[in-house]
Formats: C-alpha cells, structure tokens, sequence
C-alpha cells in the first residue's frame, strides 16, 4: 500500500525561491493565534475584497447558483454570492486553524451529532467511506475528524514544495495517513482493513468514470461513479457527514448520518443520483458555506455541447 507519511524538513526548503511562501505563511501562522471571532471579521474583509477584484470567482459561483436554482431571484443570488465569497475569505484563516491550532484550542470547537451511525457500521466490522463535500471549511473537517476517529484520506500533491509539506503535516496532526488520490487500490486496501476514508463525489472530475445524473435543477451533472467503485470492491459502509461552521460563530457542527442501505444496486445512475441528493441536502443546510466558485457543470454529456458558463 502506497501512503503518505508525515514529512520530513528539508534543507532545500530554504533556497531563496520559496523565501516569499515562508513569508507568507509566517503571516498566517501569526495572526492564527488572533481570537477566533477576529479571524472570521478578517476573512469576510477578504471575501468582499474577492468579490471586488476577482470578478471571474464570483461569475462562476453566480452562474453555477443560477444553474442549480433557476427560481431564485437576481437579487437573492447575488446576495448569496457575496456571502460566499465572504466564506471563501473565511477558509483561508480556517485553514491556518486547521493545521497549526493545538488540540486544546480546536476541538473545544468541536459538537457531534450521530456519531452512532460510525460506531455503528465500524462495529460491524466494516471500514467506512465517509461521504463528504466540498464545504469551504473542509480544512477544519478534516482537523476535526481525527477528534471522533482518526481516518485517511485521499491525497492531491502541492506544486510547490514547501505547501506540501506544510499541507500534508497540517492535515495529518490528528489522523492517520494519507493516500494519493490516483491510488484506488490503496484506498481499497485500507478500508478492507477496517479504516475510515474520507471520499469527496461532489465535483466535476470529466468522463472518466462517471455518469451523468441531476443534480438541483441541472438534469445531467458529470458525476464520479467512485463512490460505487469503493462500494462494490471494498467491505465498507458508506456514511455520509458535513461539517458547518455555525451561524453564531461559536464553532463547527460534525454531523454523521445512516448508512447507505442496499448500496449500489447495480444501477449507476439511480446509485449517482442517490449520492446526488445527499449532497443537495447537505448543500441546502448551508449554502453559503459551499464552494460554489467550482465550474461544477463544466463537463457536457456531449462534447460539442455549449459551455454553460460561456457569456
């Protein structure tokens, strides 16, 4: 099995290229140790500012908002851009929380709910995929997770060196270890062994290996057929979670739901759709908090389709 351990420092890591990321997480590292609620006013600042000048992001999420909910007004789209790109502010500071806050500071953070549908399905002796999405707090989650049960996850390498050491020390301080995301066989192999695996469905990965199934109001949504793959070749349970931050600012809720029963069936579409839904109900408790700034529908069911998000 192929996985990625903690790292090691590396002298090269102080070759005068990477001197302006050392920089620039020094900052971040810093101003981490401000109270919390400072952080978060940070982070909106930033968001507005991204809302401002970085005029595609917020084009995107305007457009895949659009897309999913043609009856929203204008106006309540926007409102709920500006939101969240006020959030995409926030995920940067959460991100320094999640990889530098000491074990006392952060899991006071922390509430469970339906931890006994994990316990539950690990008791029977299975592994557990866990069903996650991209929530812009998914630095935190991960963080957080290791407080209810240590788990793996799939793993995508940094470009630049220096944040991929950074990136893999941060998310393995309370988990296990980590696989690259390409390695299907290793992350089979882990969760035939018992361990719980975060797995993210909800993008738009291309036609390589999916189907396209609704999603909100869009009929034909790319689709991963991963899920299914883990599902019918490993002895797991796949237990869909989310992980919020809460409207008063105090903390994160870490919800575990029941296990997928009867799953996959066989029909790659209706199983898709079924991970689809889940995914529109997790979305629907906290849109603002998604990352909508995705180009989800970028991938047609035929090539020579318009580009939804073409002016």
């Amino acid at each position: 099995m192929k996985v990625i351990d903690k790292p090691k420092f590396e002298p090269r890591f102080l070759l005068p290229k990477y001197w302006l990321t050392w920089l620039s997480v020094g900052l971040l590292y810093t101003i981490s140790w401000l109270p919390y609620s400072w952080q978060l006013a940070m982070g909106r600042m930033v968001g507005r500012l991204f809302y401002r000048f970085v005029p595609r992001r917020a084009a995107i999420a305007r457009r895949n908002l659009e897309l999913c909910f043609p009856d929203m007004s204008a106006e309540a789209i926007e409102a709920l851009v500006k939101k969240n790109l006020q959030n995409t502010g926030i995920a940067f500071f959460e991100t320094s929380m999640a990889w530098w806050w000491p074990n006392w500071r952060i899991q006071r953070k922390l509430q469970v709910h339906g931890a006994e549908h994990l316990i539950a399905a690990q008791k029977s002796g299975k592994g557990v995929l866990l069903l996650l999405c991209h929530f812009l707090s998914l630095e935190i989650h991960v963080r957080l997770q290791g407080f209810v049960k240590p788990a793996v996850g799939l793993y995508r390498p940094h470009n630049n060196a220096v944040m991929e050491y950074l990136q893999t020390l941060g998310r393995g301080r309370s988990n296990k270890y980590m696989i690259p995301r390409t390695d299907v066989k290793s992350m089979l192999q882990a969760l035939n062994q018992g361990e719980i695996a975060g797995y993210l469905p909800d993008q738009d990965y291309g036609r390589k290996r999916t189907v396209f199934a609704p999603l909100f109001a869009v009929e034909q949504a790319s689709t991963t057929t991963g899920t299914l793959l883990f599902a019918e070749n490993a002895n797991c349970a796949v237990v869909p979670v989310t992980c919020f931050r809460r409207d008063d600012n105090t903390g994160y809720d870490m919800t575990f739901y029941p296990e997928f029963e009867d799953f996959p069936t066989g029909d790659d579409v209706a199983d898709v759709t079924r991970v689809n839904r889940m995914i529109e109900f997790a979305i629907q408790q906290q849109p603002e908090q998604y990352m909508w700034i995705h180009r989800r529908f970028k991938t047609r069911p035929n090539a020579d389709d318009p580009d939804l998000y073409k002016a």
